[in-house]
């Protein structure tokens, strides 16, 4: 009888364990599981905090701020206007212009004070600060500096000043030539000329260093340090190199040098530029037979694939001015920046931009003009106006 209650006891207990204690070993596991990952709420809070502190890289913040600009915003940003003799306050309202291009016109017979306010008033409309520029080569090309109430005499030449003290000399040259400019509120001065010239009877020789490459390529390379140094833009022009071609301001122009030639010569000093850190190019509007028969460079995709793919550049592609006569036979001003634009430029220089700029929104909105490359330019110029502290609140 013992016997037999003794095996009916241990029977119970076998079945009790067959049945709970696997439970309890399972169980176990799953507190101490849950007691890991569990997160207290002050915790939780704090992960939160750490997320959403997490800066956002410029690039990033950049492009939310392009998400959130309208399509005319966008478009503006692709000008660069000539100041217009008129109604310049309420272009800059109408058309969300991205620069002010001044000319001689708006800086002749005005004292630092009198330009230095007129800038301001243009900034103080400005959706997003304004990229304003002027012609200050030296020598021949000199906006600003021939107003003698702004500057005590006009700048020299690129040419004359290396003459004088070589790289250094030019170094302290565009230090000055920036400090005024920075004064007035004027951020971009449309240089350095990375053309060569040999024949002193060239459009261009005047404006260039000379025709030695090693040399006009370290004073492409010191002027785009410098440049960058001071937070002023710099500009390469006029891609791919005037040589001894004419001048096409006043008609078309044919490059018929071969692409070995071209590189061999005149694009090394765009190179150099390039490696330095330049911040845009400016195209010319020559018909440049080796990289396209047909089209001036300005509005050949061609042109600007080799800049983007050869050259290896992603920064701003820009126009010469679109008013000039040797693009004229190729295309109306009407439509003439839209070309430009679809063909690869980012920047437009251009005076006739209140008839232009509608044609590119309409563009965008019949899918003429892809949205995706109109913000990427965007991206570029406002990347830019960013990189010199122009535009710091996105």
């Amino acid at each position: 009888m013992k016997k037999s209650k003794i095996g009916l006891i241990g029977l119970i207990l076998l079945a009790f364990a067959i049945i709970f204690i696997p439970k309890l070993l399972t169980k176990e596991p799953q507190q101490k599981m849950k007691s890991t990952t569990s997160t207290t709420p002050s915790e939780l809070n704090s992960s939160q905090r750490t997320s959403e502190s997490k800066e956002l890289s410029q690039d990033e913040k950049l492009k939310l701020a392009i998400e959130k600009m309208s399509l005319e915003e966008k478009v503006g940003q692709l000008f660069l206007a000539r100041v217009p003799e008129e109604n310049a306050i309420a272009d800059l309202e109408q058309f969300h212009l991205g620069g002010y291009l001044l000319f001689g016109r708006d800086i002749e017979d005005v004292s630092a004070n009198q330009l230095q306010e007129k800038i301001q008033s243009f900034q103080h409309v400005a959706k997003i600060p304004l990229l304003t520029a002027s012609d200050e080569e030296g020598g021949t090309v000199t906006r600003l500096s021939r107003n003698t109430t702004l500057v005590d005499k006009p700048f020299q030449s690129p040419r004359e000043v290396y003459k004088q003290g070589k790289l250094s000399a030019i170094a302290e040259d565009i230090k000055a030539k920036s400090a005024v400019m920075q004064q007035l509120g004027i951020r971009a001065g449309l240089y350095p000329v990375a053309d060569m010239a040999e024949n002193s009877k060239a459009f261009i020789y005047d404006r260039s260093l000379g025709n030695n490459v090693q040399e006009v390529s370290e004073y492409v390379t010191q002027s785009v340090k410098t440049l960058n140094e001071e937070q002023m833009v710099s500009t390469l022009k006029h891609f791919p190199g005037y040589g001894e071609n004419e001048d096409s301001h006043l008609d078309i122009v044919k490059d018929q040098r071969s692409l070995q030639e071209l590189e061999r010569h005149d694009l090394i000093p765009f190179k150099a530029g390039i490696a330095a850190g330049a911040d845009s190019i400016m195209v010319s509007h020559n018909i440049v037979e080796a990289m396209d028969d047909e089209m001036p460079a300005s509005i050949s995709a061609k042109t600007h694939q080799y800049i983007r793919n050869q050259m290896n550049f992603d920064g701003i592609i820009m126009t010469d001015d679109m008013d000039m006569q040797g693009l004229s036979k190729f295309t109306s001003q009407e439509e003439a920046a839209l070309l430009a634009l679809k063909n690869g430029n980012d920047l437009i220089l251009s005076s006739t931009y209140a008839t232009q700029i509608p044609v590119v929104i309409k563009a965008v909105k019949e899918d003429k003009y892809d949205e995706n490359q109109l913000n990427q330019s965007v991206f570029r110029v406002l990347k830019l106006k960013a990189k010199i502290g122009l535009y710091q609140d996105f």
